[in-house]
């Protein structure tokens, strides 16, 4: 851990759920020391369990999702001994993550103003769900439907608006998170001064539209659901049954690559024609293209038709579950190891590797509610 680049780094975590929680894991994944402080009831997501878990397990696995490598400390801070133990250990933290609605860390004591007079050199990360001037909770899901999300990922035109499978505004928001305080580590570093750092759900989430919101900003045209398609590439994001009963996705963004694709299928004569030599034709004439490949790929081994594309550099991949993924050999480097109080693998929140620092090897369980 010594070699690790946030070791030394004292991190309390006010936050639950999933987004500051990912802050969290993802600073003790680099050597932080972080204290998880927690109600007298405990982060909501211990008592989340899926009906595969069992009733009496002491850690949910939505709770392990976010919580390795942590301790946790049971305070209340609506006692007046709650928040007189919190200032104690604020004044000796470098970081504090929070995930109030806007005031009420005001009333529990635990509000960058009040926590900023006892430690200067404090950077305070602050999770909203609409920005510190309003005062309605943010839900992932809620974000979801109000920031385009849900609509965009509807099976097609005219179809019902889907969830995203994961709570995917609250990791983006994580990712705000991080950022923001690995800058605001840069500046203290060079200043000594602490800083809030603030980022909401609602936010992070518009920041996320990328090239859906490009294309209303830029056209005026709403961006409509194309289920797993891609608005200007084609074909790239269909899902296709071949004959072997292979589902496999085709990621075809170039003119050359879907030459390829056509060679491999033995169809070259679909390169040469002017409905589909070119993208922007491609995506004039999407349908026709579509009901093509579905009925050659319909017809050919996917295994054989995967292996052929890789060949030949052309983007493709077989529809995997969540457990496939995770038993390829690639994935192994992104679980942590089971701990003789948690028999299970963690999932690792640092994905990138420097040659200036290793990999931790493993992490401590997440943690039992108290058990520092």
């Amino acid at each position: 851990m010594t070699e690790l680049p946030l070791y030394g780094l004292r991190v309390l975590e006010l936050a639950s759920v999933l987004a500051g929680p990912q802050v969290g894991q993802f600073l003790a994944e680099l050597g932080a020391e972080v204290l998880k402080i927690e109600a007298p009831a405990g982060d909501v997501t211990r008592s989340w369990r899926t009906a595969a878990e069992r009733p009496d397990a002491p850690v949910s696995a939505y709770f392990s999702a976010a919580n390795w490598g942590k301790t946790s400390r049971v305070l209340d801070l609506t006692t007046a001994a709650g928040q007189a133990e919190l200032h104690a250990l604020a004044a000796t933290a470098d970081i504090v993550l929070a995930s109030y609605k806007p005031g009420d860390a005001d009333k529990l004591g635990a509000d960058y103003a009040t926590l900023s007079v006892l430690n200067p050199r404090l950077l305070y990360g602050a999770i909203t769900g609409y920005g510190p001037a309003h005062s309605r909770a943010g839900y992932d899901a809620v974000l979801q439907a109000e920031t385009g999300f849900m609509h965009l990922n509807a099976a097609g035109p005219g179809q019902p608006p889907q969830k995203m499978p994961v709570a995917l505004i609250d990791l983006l928001t994580a990712h705000q998170l991080k950022e923001a305080l690995l800058l605001a580590l840069y500046r203290r570093e060079r200043t000594g001064r602490g800083a809030l750092l603030e980022v909401s759900l609602h936010d992070s989430a518009l920041a996320s539209l990328a090239n859906q919101a490009a294309t209303w900003l830029v056209t005026g045209h709403e961006p409509q659901p194309l289920g797993s398609g891609h608005p200007s590439i084609v074909p790239y994001g269909t899902v296709y049954r071949a004959a072997d009963g292979t589902q496999l996705l085709l990621a075809v963004g170039s003119d050359g690559q879907f030459r390829q694709l056509c060679a491999v299928l033995a169809r070259p004569a679909w390169a040469a024609d002017s409905r589909f030599s070119r993208n922007p034709n491609r995506v004039a004439h999407r349908h026709d293209l579509e009901q093509l490949l579905a009925q050659r790929i319909a017809e050919v081994s996917g295994t054989e038709l995967l292996t052929e594309l890789e060949k030949r550099a052309v983007p493709a991949g077989a529809v995997r579950t969540v457990g496939e993924a995770l038993n390829q050999s690639a994935a192994r480097s992104m679980l942590l190891p089971p701990t003789a109080g948690f028999p299970h693998p963690g999932l690792r929140t640092v994905a990138f590797r420097s040659s200036a620092w290793p990999v931790t090897d493993a992490l401590p369980r997440p943690p039992i509610l108290g058990s520092r």
